[in-house]
């Protein structure tokens, strides 16, 4: 599919109007407007700190939820966090439960196994957790569709409070607190916390409660960082200040386990992308493979020796999910093939051998390959599970809402859903979802390729670097910004690491520019030496250089039209 160029244009105004009030550059201005920040929210984006973080207490239901926690702390009532097996679940329980323990609470956690229970609370859990003496249950990261679930803790004599950040049905479950921010009935002004981040403000509203020091919650922004990123929701307004100041945090943390994560993935920078890229495949390891209560068990590790160990176990299960995972990705291009699936609105896969845990992974790749609506299904103990995922700009949660008479159970965000469902439905939900993607094909019928500006060789100096550095974290929502470079002349070509990348010299007048396509080595006889190229990417600094220099990081590049 042939890539479309959407070069923002913008009200030269405006941009010397923000360049002169907040004494910045050119392209610093264009950036911050090409991420939709007001006016009057430049300052809070550039500077924000832990001070405009807003009051917990303003979302729905957190003062029932910090009362019941309350009375179960001081009744000596046994106390057990049910989260999620994914980063954010993990990091979620990490932070509630060291919270907990830490004024005097009676607190256990529970995290279902993906491979044999699935996502979110299940009723034979709720029964092994009131067999070990529980009465409050408070879930993290989870729970918002648990209607019937909730019924059933109620009936067994279990209290439940939710906390989640996933999207609300209309009816919610009959529980002692909801706290989630995306409730239609909750004026809380910030809708895009993590659920790592719904647990974080919980734990500031009990620690207002009990007139604690901003430190004793304020510690655990390194872990709530980590679960932020790696959720994929937007790093602006608060999880921006979160992932920020978490990220700084991160440097000298104090969290045993964490410390060994970060030696393990030996990162040059601790970022937004070590997160993402290294720290993240690691954490969700465990789960994608089996039990994720390793992850969580590092995280809460005292001793360098046992941390250590249980690191690398995570980068052991890492690898083999890494394998399993190409695996399953080359069946699944094949029957693509076989079929000519690529040429329908959507591509639903089933194979009841393809294991759960890594098939959403897979669904993400096949999204970038034909850039369409994916979900992969498979087999586990009778039920057929899926995990699908969409190109931006589609809402697969909307689709699958239109396809639920076909769907045992579905919950996720805009990008993201995981799904069970009947086998004896399987045709007729794909029939459905195929139908479905095809009322909302306008959403995703070209591939666009965002372009903030366009530069000169002028501007590849050092207050760019500068620029782009002070527009991190980035993330959903503010991604690395993507300049356009026009008619450069190329001077060299050659192919890296087994064919697999693309690296040119770029010469502009008298100047030459390094770039770098990665994964672009197939399109190395597309251009000759000499040849006029108009290219579009990201800007960097290549630190393994010396003296250090400015590389372009390559996304499309296409014959310079004079």
């Amino acid at each position: 599919m042939q890539k479309i160029w959407n070069l923002r244009k913008y009200d030269p105004k405006l941009v010397n109007k923000i360049k002169d009030t907040y004494k910045i550059s050119d392209i610093m201005a264009k950036l911050l407007i090409s991420r939709n920040i007001e006016f009057d929210d430049i300052d809070e984006f550039l500077n924000g700190n832990l001070e405009d973080l807003k009051d917990p207490y303003k979302i729905k239901d957190m003062d029932k939820l910090v009362d019941r926690i309350d009375k179960a702390i001081t009744n000596k009532e046994k106390i057990c966090i049910y989260g999620d097996y994914d980063v954010d679940g993990i990091t979620s329980i990490t932070i509630m439960y060291q919270f907990l323990t830490k004024l005097g609470a009676d607190v256990m956690y529970y995290l279902p196994d993906r491979l044999l229970e699935g996502y979110g609370i299940n009723n034979n859990a709720l029964d092994e957790i009131k067999n070990l003496g529980v009465t409050l249950v408070i879930t993290v990261d989870c729970g918002i569709t648990a209607i019937d679930e909730v019924e059933h803790a109620k009936e067994i004599g279990l209290d439940i409070c939710i906390t989640d950040h996933h999207e609300c049905a209309e009816k919610l479950p009959n529980a002692i607190a909801i706290v989630n921010p995306k409730r239609k009935d909750d004026t809380y002004s910030f809708k895009f916390l993590a659920g790592v981040g719904v647990a974080f403000k919980t734990i500031c509203a009990v620690a207002k409660k009990y007139s604690l020091p901003e430190k004793e919650y304020m510690r655990f922004l390194d872990i709530v960082s980590i679960g932020t990123i790696s959720d994929i929701v937007p790093l602006i307004g608060e999880n921006r200040i979160i992932s920020k100041f978490g990220l700084k945090m991160m440097v000298h943390t104090e969290n045993i386990g964490l410390k060994a994560l970060i030696r393990l993935v030996n990162s040059k920078e601790i970022d937004s992308m070590m997160v993402s890229f290294g720290m993240a495949p690691r954490i969700n390891a465990c789960g994608r493979m089996g039990n994720a209560s390793a992850a969580v068990k590092l995280l809460l590790e005292k001793d360098e020796n046992m941390a250590e160990q249980i690191a690398l176990e995570l980068d052991n299960l890492n690898q083999e999910r890494k394998n399993v995972e190409s695996v399953i990705f080359d069946e699944a291009i094949k029957i693509i093939k076989e079929k000519q699936l690529d040429k329908k609105n959507s591509i639903v896969l089933y194979n009841s051998s393809w294991h759960n845990g890594v098939i959403g992974i897979v669904a993400s790749r096949l999204v970038n390959l034909y850039y369409k609506p994916v979900i992969l299904l498979t087999k586990e103990h009778g039920i057929i599970r899926g995990s699908g995922r969409c190109p931006s700009g589609f809402s697969i949660y909307d689709a699958l809402t239109d396809c639920k008479d076909y769907i045992v159970q579905f919950g996720g965000h805009e990008l993201a859903a995981g799904l069970s469902i009947l086998e004896e439905n399987i045709d007729g939900f794909i029939d459905a979802f195929d139908n479905a993607c095809q009322k909302r094909v306008g959403a995703i019928s070209e591939q666009i390729i965002n372009v903030d500006a366009q530069i000169e060789r002028k501007d590849l100096n050092a207050q760019i670097i500068k620029d782009i550095r002070a527009m991190k974290p980035y993330g959903q929502s503010n991604q690395v910004p993507v300049f356009l470079y026009k008619g450069v002349k190329v001077s060299a070509i050659r192919t890296i690491k087994d064919e697999k990348h693309l690296k040119l010299v770029l010469k502009d007048d008298r100047s030459l520019i390094d770039a770098v396509g990665f994964s672009m080595g197939v399109r190395r006889d597309e251009i000759r030496i000499g040849d006029k190229i108009d290219v579009v990417g990201t800007i960097e600094l290549n630190t393994y250089n010396t003296p250090k220099t400015i590389q372009f990081v390559l996304q499309d590049f296409k014959k310079s039209v004079d």
